[in-house]
């Protein structure tokens, strides 16, 4: 778990009930840190501040200040900004299309684009947002490998719509940077291809050959046996045809357990 920029927001307080009760209603709390567990949502540290007592429909008194709840998923929580009604929920692929690749993480604000409007797409559609943080994962075959590897921004929708509020983690093909005193936003998707490439300054030769992203201890694993290196050489052999015909992805099969 990591410490973030903390922010003030309404937990849906369905999620602190297993689900089974409390649809509708909500809970203020400060996000106060994140935790990245692979294959799953982004999930936060809360701590509640009990200030639901402040709305004229609450009768239940302060008894959730000071109260701690941890991992909290992302799609439990709303940003405390103004609204005329509560932010209706996203399903789980809208607000994070892609999951936590790895345990292993950073969390930065990036300085040059924290006080800019963004713009996220949520779907098919885009949406004004405000940016919070990001979180950028390592230390795994999927979030280290060129091609595959994803950040999630972390913002709350702006824009007046059924989910203003609701905050949001997005890949960098799901969002864009406004900013007209420094440069002009681009319309239409932009004329990208993932790199596949590594580069080392030790010129190592998978970052030459387009040869498969591994750990270094599953290729030595694969090396160790003629049944391992079939596979390997196999595994190569269909990265490079993919890399060629300009795919991202090159179905090998060496990564058959993780999310791609």
């Amino acid at each position: 778990m990591s410490n973030i920029p903390q922010f003030p927001c309404w937990v849906r307080r369905e999620f602190t009930h297993n689900h089974l009760k409390y649809h509708g209603e909500f809970l203020h709390a400060l996000a106060i840190g994140v935790n990245t567990i692979p294959d799953r949502s982004l999930s936060f540290q809360i701590v509640f501040t009990g200030n639901e007592m402040d709305r004229d429909d609450w009768d239940e008194g302060n008894i959730h200040g000071g109260a701690m709840w941890a991992r909290m998923p992302i799609q439990g929580l709303v940003a405390d900004i103004p609204m005329d009604d509560w932010a209706e929920p996203m399903e789980n692929h809208l607000a994070q299309p892609w999951d936590c690749e790895s345990r292993t993480h950073s969390v930065v604000v990036l300085d040059r684009t924290s006080s800019s409007p963004w713009i996220a797409k949520i779907g098919s559609e885009f949406y004004t947002a405000r940016y919070l943080f990001t979180v950028d994962y390592t230390d795994n075959s999927i979030a280290d490998d060129p091609a595959q590897h994803k950040q999630s921004h972390v913002l709350y929708i702006t824009e007046d719509c059924e989910w203003k509020g609701n905050i949001v983690a997005l890949p960098n093909n799901r969002v864009r940077v406004t900013n007209p005193a420094l440069w002009a936003t681009g319309e239409g998707p932009p004329d990208f291809i993932p790199s596949q490439w590594l580069h080392s300054a030790e010129g190592k030769k998978s970052s030459e050959t387009g040869e498969v992203y591994a750990p270094s201890s599953q290729i030595k694993r694969l090396k160790s046996t003629p049944k391992g290196r079939r596979k390997l050489a196999a595994a190569n052999k269909k990265k490079r045809e993919a890399t060629r015909k300009g795919k991202q992805h090159a179905r090998h099969g060496l990564h058959k357990k993780k999310r791609r």
